[in-house]
């Protein structure tokens, strides 16, 4: 798949989430398989580009080629100046927010509020194309409810206004993601299309992923809730799609270096006491299929030092490799 000059190979993304897929998750994931993985969405507000959030979301030194940073709002001006400022500070890609079912997004006319717009949709979409010289790709969701399932609609205005690639969460707006991805819509959507289209939803296995491609004819998967804890995921789908054979789950040794070194990236970015603040969910979401999870959680939450949070997990994952009891549960 191409986006613009940029190859993205293999056809696995990581999908922009709030929260999540800040710099040190976006390079684990690349690290690990994803061929493109798109920045936390940005505000288009410019009077909130200062506050520590933004400048930790517009950070991309050192980041691999090609940077995709993703920006939010609703007024086309605003939206095509944020995209000037993120391509002058390194954003090779522009993605545009019309996906987000989050109610704060939502109830501002953002995110995938405005698929409830299309002719807003339209100047918002030929605003943000004409002020940049990079590429820009537009996520949206399958509609706004059940109803109305307008992808298709909303899709052909993106072609018409250069949109270079478009990825569609199989769901609509008032699901948020409740129920199953639906794939039948992207399938319709990449139909009518010439520019490549990612599936997004759902798609949690490389299996799944390979099923997902075969369905909808789209170009490329993008992978969201399944890579938290598990960003290993995007290279487990990349070999299947390349050679049919399914890699096993990495053992709990690996997952221990994995995430100490998660962890260390995580407080080198945000400082010590943000980045333990920070690293507690991901922790929460790498152990989370484990019997030992809540007690492991009870105490690793309490770490304050990131050399108290790095010990604590070192020795429950050292325990786990040896199999026997990890500490906190033997002293309990």
């Amino acid at each position: 798949m191409r986006i613009g000059p940029y190859s993205i190979e293999p056809r696995v993304v990581l999908a922009p989430m709030a929260g999540v897929t800040d710099k040190p998750f976006r390079l684990l994931c690349k690290r690990l398989g994803a061929g493109l993985a798109v920045s936390e969405m940005t505000i288009s507000d410019p009077r909130f580009w200062g506050t520590r959030k933004s400048l930790h979301r517009m950070d991309h030194a050192g980041e691999p080629d090609p940077v995709s940073v993703q920006i939010a709002g609703t007024e086309p001006a605003q939206l095509a100046e944020a995209a000037r400022y993120n391509v002058d500070h390194g954003a090779q890609i522009i993605d545009i927010n019309m996906g987000c079912p989050a109610k704060k997004v939502c109830n501002a006319w953002a995110g995938s509020a405005l698929m409830r717009d299309e002719a807003l949709v339209a100047r918002i979409l030929e605003a943000v194309v004409a002020a940049v010289d990079v590429p820009v790709t537009l996520k949206i969701r399958t509609g706004w409810c059940a109803e109305v399932r307008n992808a298709p609609t909303i899709a052909r205005i993106a072609e018409d206004a250069g949109i270079a690639a478009l990825a569609i969460h199989g769901r609509t707006r008032n699901q948020h993601y409740t129920g199953q991805a639906e794939y039948d819509t992207i399938a319709e959507v990449k139909s009518r299309l010439r520019i490549p289209v990612v599936a997004n939803g759902d798609i949690d296995s490389p299996r799944k992923a390979a099923f997902v491609l075969r369905h909808t004819g789209v170009d490329a998967v993008m992978v969201g809730r399944a890579a938290q804890g598990r960003p290993w995921i995007f290279g487990r789908i990349a070999h299947y799609l390349a050679t049919g054979e399914e890699l096993p789950e990495p053992d709990v040794a690996e997952v221990r270096d994995i995430l100490l070194g998660h962890l260390a990236a995580l407080h080198a970015f945000y400082g010590e006491e943000h980045g333990v603040r920070i690293a507690r969910k991901h922790l929460g979401w790498y152990a989370k299929d484990r019997p030992e999870n809540a007690a492991f959680r009870a105490v690793v939450n309490r770490a304050q030092s990131a050399e108290e949070q790095l010990r604590l997990t070192a020795d429950y994952f050292d325990a786990l490799a040896a199999g026997v009891p990890p500490p906190m549960l033997s002293a309990a």
